[in-house]
């Protein structure tokens, strides 16, 4: 716990840069039926669970905990600034959370993590069920498939929620554990008190890849490609 108060100062400092502009997303509409469902694209993407982890299971003692901050590159800000009453709204949407992994018997993990969107009251909750059924050796790699899903709070005129499945593989190499992974989101966007708007649901496919380091402290850097739009999420903690 020590190691993780001092680690948290960094991230911090690193994260400030990111509350600095400020708004609600309260005039949805404002939308068109298009513009909604490209709005919801980018959302969809920033806001979708991120696994930030290798594939392999941490095992029924470990545990895998930290604080992460992602940076999605929207597509479509001007509709972000249409839909938050004309704000100004960065291109790219930083996303930070606070993170657990608990290994579980038979290579199987559960995981969740909590998500703000710094200046805004976006809010978002997710997890996932990862089962490594090859749990790798010192020769092979550990394959996994996951379950994952999210729930975005805190906005009173959207519900949003996406599913995703994926399978990832992984494998140590000294301190270093590089990872890779390709699956689905599923996303179910529904406006709310918005008579001019519809609900949409639609699939992004997903390419993910990553490393993660750990030298006593334990570091992921990770690349996400969900439907055509690029994040990139780093994370510090502890992993044991």
């Amino acid at each position: 716990m020590k190691k993780f108060s001092a680690a948290l100062p960094v991230v911090i400092t690193a994260l400030a840069p990111m509350s600095a502009m400020a708004y609600d997303l309260t005039t949805l509409g404002a939308l068109s039926q298009s513009e909604f469902r490209l709005l919801s694209e980018d959302l969809g993407a920033a806001l979708s669970y991120k696994p930030i982890i290798p594939s392999e299971a941490t095992g029924i003692a470990g545990f895998d905990l930290g604080l992460a901050a992602s940076g999605t590159s929207l597509k479509n800000p001007v509709l972000l600034s249409k839909a938050a009453n004309g704000a100004e709204v960065r291109t790219v949407m930083p996303v930070v959370s606070a993170r657990a992994d608990k290994g579980l018997p038979w290579n199987i993990d559960i995981a969740g993590a909590f998500s703000v969107v710094p200046g805004t009251d976006v809010r978002s909750f997710g997890g996932e069920v990862r089962w490594a059924f090859l749990p790798g050796s010192t020769t092979l790699p550990a394959v996994a498939i996951r379950a994952s899903g999210s729930k975005l709070t805190g906005v009173d005129q959207l519900n949003l929620t996406t599913y995703g499945v994926d399978v990832s593989v992984s494998k140590g190499l000294a301190i270093f554990t590089p990872y890779g992974g390709l699956g689905q989101i599923w996303v179910r966007s529904t406006p709310n008190g918005v008579a001019t708007l519809q609900e949409e649901s639609f699939s992004q496919t997903k390419f993910f890849a990553g490393v993660n380091v750990n030298v006593g402290v334990n570091f992921a850097f990770e690349y996400d490609n969900t439907g055509s739009i690029n994040t990139f999420s780093a994370k510090v903690g502890f992993r044991f």
